[in-house]
C-alpha cells in the first residue's frame, strides 16, 4: 500500500479516516494505471457517490466518496476499470479446464450469491464464485469447457463412446442417464450418479452403434433382383406367406445368430443402414418396416430365439407381438407393368409370364410401376387394385391367377380405395345414330349442346343407314375409343348424364344397357336408352338374334339417361311399340316382362293411342306366326314393317 492508502472494511470507517472532501474506495484487482486520480465532480454533483463500471459490471467497486456522506450515485460510462484475473474466492469442480475460464469475472458489489456457471452441457457444473450467501444464481455471460472422464461412464459393446465430457446437471436428482444411439434414445453409454435409482434419457448426443445383426436373409419373390443385397449370408424362396417364411427362415437359423436382418429382392436396399437396433425394452419384438407407404412391408429385423419359439402359436403374422417402423421406410422396386390393347384385362392377366409377385396392367400408354404398394403377408392382403373408375390400369398380385376365368372378380380379393386421381381413363366418344327420325336434329343439337358443357367426349354422327346392323357397325367404325355411348335419335338426353362414365375393364368386355324414361307409358328401363357398345363385339355381331345388343354380353346400368321421345308421329311411336312388343313376347316367360308387356298393352297417353296399337299389333303378330324367329325378324326391315303397317292401320311412314 501506498503511504496515502489505507484499508477499511466499510464507508463509513473510510468517512472517519479521510481527511479531504473526498476519498477514493478502490479495489485490490483493479488495474489503475493512467488512472485520473484528480478528478473532482462538478458542484452540483459534489454530494454524489461516483462509481465506474469494469469489463463485466456497471459497478467496479471503485468510487469517489464525500466525505460528508451521499444520497445517490452517479455511474459513469466515460472510462472502465479493468479488474484483474484471480481464482480468489472461486471453486473450481475438477473436470473443468480452468485455464480457458476468465477469472476477472466478479459479481456486482451489492450481490450476495453463489454464482454458478455453466459448461458446454449444461447452465451449471463450471466455477462458482461465492459472494457470501447460500442464494445461488445461474450466470450466463461466459461458460467452461469440461474434460473428459471415464471414471462414471459405462459404454456396450460395440457402441462408440460420446463425448465423455458430458456431464449431469450438479442441480439435478441422482440419475442413470441413459444415451441413444443414431437409432433409438436407448442402446448407448449410460452415465451414473452416485445414489441413482431412476433413468433419465439423454438427448443432447448420441452415439454411434455399429451392426447388431449380424446376418442378413433375402426372401428371392422370384423377381429377377435377388443377389443385389451386400453380406447377404442365404437366399430363401418366398413361401405363399411372411409368416411361414419367416417361421421356416427361424429355425434354420437355430442358434448361428440371435438378431438377423430379414430383406426381400423386390425392395432396393441402397442406403439403407443396417446399423439399426430397436430400443432395449423392444429386443424381442419382431421389426417391420414399412415399404414405401406400406405398413405392412417386406423388411424384418429379428430375435431369432423369440420368433422361432412363438410365432408359431400365432395364425396371423399380424397377431405377433410387432414394432412397425414408420419413420425408416424402404423403397419397393417398380413392379412390372403389363401394356395390352384389349379391351379387357383378364386374358392379359391369364397369359402374362409372370416376373414376382405383382404386376401393372394397363391398355393406356404410360403407367408408372410404384403408384401403389400392396401388402404381401397374406392372401387376404394381395389385393387387386383399379387404379381408375374405369380401370384402365390395374394392379395384380400373381397369387390371383389361379381364381381368375372370366373376369378378375373371380378373385375374392378387390381394394376399390386406392385410386390414383391423376390416373383417369379415356372418355368415351358418343355417336348418335338417326334414320329419318322427325326431330332428330333437335336432339341432336341438344346432345351437343349437354356434351359441350364437359368439352371433352368426341360427338359423331351417323344418319340414314339402312338396316340397324349396319347402322350400329357404322357408329362403331366412326368411334375412335374402345366403347361408345350410343345416343339414338328418339332420346332427350338428360342434362346431368355423367359423360366421364367407364366400362370396367376387369371384366371381360360387354354392352352397357342405361335407363330410359318412357313418357307414354310411365315405363323406366333399357328401352330406347343410350347403350355403351364395345366397338369389337359390335364390328363381330352378325345381328343373328331377335334383339342386337342382348345377343352379346351386356349389362343393365340402372341409370337414367333422358326420354324416350318415339311419340312424335304415328308411324313412328306404332313401329316403336310393335318392336318393343315382340321382344317382350320372346322373352317370356319373365315377371319382370310380363309387367312391361301389360304397360304396352294397357297403358297409352298419346292423342292417337298409336304406342297401345303398335303394342297390340305386335302381340298379335307374335301370336299368328307362333314365335318363329324367321318371322319375328323381317321386324328388323323398315320396309316390311311399313308394308305390315299400312296392312293393318293404313298407316303410312313419315317420309
Amino acid at each position: 500500500m501506498f503511504p496515502h492508502e489505507r484499508s477499511v472494511d466499510s464507508f463509513q470507517h473510510a468517512q472517519k479516516l479521510s481527511c479531504t472532501r473526498f476519498f477514493w474506495i478502490v479495489h485490490y484487482l483493479a488495474d489503475y494505471e493512467d488512472w485520473d486520480w484528480l478528478f473532482e465532480p462538478v458542484p452540483w454533483q459534489a454530494d454524489q457517490r461516483h462509481a465506474w463500471p469494469s469489463q463485466w459490471q456497471p459497478d467496479s467497486g471503485t468510487y469517489l466518496v464525500p466525505r460528508d456522506g451521499y444520497e445517490h450515485t452517479n455511474y459513469h460510462k466515460d472510462r472502465t476499470v479493468t479488474r484483474l484475473s484471480s481464482r480468489d474466492g472461486w471453486r473450481i469442480p475438477p473436470n473443468i479446464d480452468a485455464d480457458g475460464f476468465d477469472f476477472s469475472w466478479h459479481p456486482l458489489p451489492s450481490e450476495h450469491y453463489q454464482h454458478h456457471f455453466g459448461t458446454q452441457w449444461q447452465t451449471a457444473g463450471g466455477p462458482v464464485y461465492n459472494s457470501g450467501a447460500d442464494s445461488v444464481k445461474l450466470e450466463t455471460v461466459q461458460h467452461a469447457v469440461a474434460k473428459p472422464t471415464n471414471k462414471p461412464w459405462t459404454v456396450p459393446a460395440g457402441v462408440e463412446p460420446v463425448d465423455q465430457s458430458w456431464h449431469p446437471n450438479p442441480f439435478d436428482p441422482p440419475y442413470r442417464y441413459q444415451f441413444g444411439t443414431q437409432h433409438q434414445r436407448t442402446g448407448g453409454p449410460v452415465y451414473t450418479v452416485s445414489g441413482a435409482t431412476e433413468i433419465k434419457y439423454v438427448d443432447q448426443i448420441r452415439a454411434t452403434t455399429n451392426q447388431v445383426a449380424t446376418a442378413i436373409y433375402e426372401i428371392d419373390h422370384l423377381c429377377g433382383s435377388a443377389g443385389q443385397i451386400p453380406n447377404t449370408t442365404r437366399t430363401v424362396r418366398y413361401f405363399d406367406n411372411y409368416r411361414d417364411t419367416l417361421i421356416r427362415i427361424a429355425k434354420s437359423i437355430g442358434d448361428q445368430h440371435e438378431f438377423v436382418w430379414i430383406c426381400s429382392s423386390i425392395c432396393d436396399y441402397t442406403g439403407f443402414d443396417f446399423s439399426w437396433h430397436p430400443e432395449q425394452w423392444q429386443a424381442t419384438m419382431l421389426h417391420v418396416f414399412a415399404s414405401n407407404d406400406q405398413k405392412f412391408g417386406d423388411t424384418f429385423f429379428m430375435h431369432v430365439p423369440t420368433f422361432a419359439a412363438r410365432a408359431e402359436k400365432k395364425q396371423l403374422l399380424e397377431w405377433y407381438d410387432i414394432n412397425y417402423v414408420s419413420k425408416k421406410r424402404v423403397p419397393r422396386r417398380p413392379m412390372p407393368v403389363v401394356l395390352h390393347d384389349a379391351d379387357s384385362h383378364v386374358d392379359a392377366v391369364k397369359n402374362t409370364d409372370w416376373i414376382g409377385p405383382v404386376a401393372t396392367f394397363t391398355n393406356q400408354d404410360y403407367v408408372p410401376g410404384n403408384l401403389v404398394t400392396i401388402a404381401l403377408w397374406q392372401e387376404k392382403t394381395k389385393t387387386v387394385v383399379p387404379l381408375s373408375l374405369g380401370a384402365s390400369s390395374v394392379v395384380v398380385p400373381r397369387t390371383a391367377v389361379p381364381y381368375i376365368q372370366t373376369q378378375l372378380y373371380d378373385y375374392p380379393y378387390i381394394d376399390r380405395a386406392q385410386r390414383i386421381l391423376e390416373l383417369g381413363d379415356p372418355v368415351l366418344d358418343i355417336v348418335f345414330i338417326s334414320n329419318g327420325e322427325i326431330n332428330a336434329k333437335i336432339y341432336f343439337e341438344h346432345l351437343k349442346w349437354n356434351v359441350e358443357q364437359t368439352r371433352k367426349n368426341r360427338i359423331h354422327h351417323v344418319s340414314g343407314i339402312n338396316g340397324r346392323v349396319a347402322a350400329y357397325q357404322e357408329a362403331a367404325r366412326h368411334s375412335r375409343t374402345p366403347w361408345f355411348f350410343a345416343v339414338f335419335a328418339k332420346l332427350e338426353v338428360t342434362r346431368d348424364f355423367n359423360w366421364s362414365w367407364q366400362p370396367d375393364r376387369m371384366q371381360q368386355p360387354k354392352h352397357y344397357i342405361f335407363h330410359a324414361h318412357n313418357p307414354v307409358n310411365g315405363l323406366v328401363y333399357g328401352h330406347q336408352a343410350m347403350i355403351a357398345y364395345n366397338k369389337r363385339l359390335v364390328l363381330e355381331n352378325t345381328g343373328a338374334g331377335l334383339d342386337f345388343t342382348l345377343d352379346q354380353p351386356h349389362e343393365v346400368v340402372p341409370i337414367c339417361c333422358g326420354t324416350a321421345m318415339y311419340h312424335e308421329s304415328d308411324w313412328m311411336c306404332w313401329r316403336t311399340a310393335f318392336r318393343e312388343v315382340l321382344k317382350l313376347k320372346a322373352s317370356l316367360p319373365d315377371v319382370e316382362s310380363e309387367h312391361r308387356l301389360n304397360r304396352w298393352l294397357t297403358v297409352d297417353s298419346t292423342e292417337g293411342g298409336w304406342s297401345r296399337k303398335g303394342a297390340e299389333d305386335g302381340a298379335e303378330y307374335y301370336d299368328s306366326v307362333g314365335g318363329d324367329f324367321a318371322a319375328l325378324k323381317k321386324s328388323y326391315e323398315w320396309a316390311w314393317l311399313a308394308s305390315y303397317a299400312f296392312m293393318k292401320r293404313s298407316l303410312t311412314t313419315d317420309q
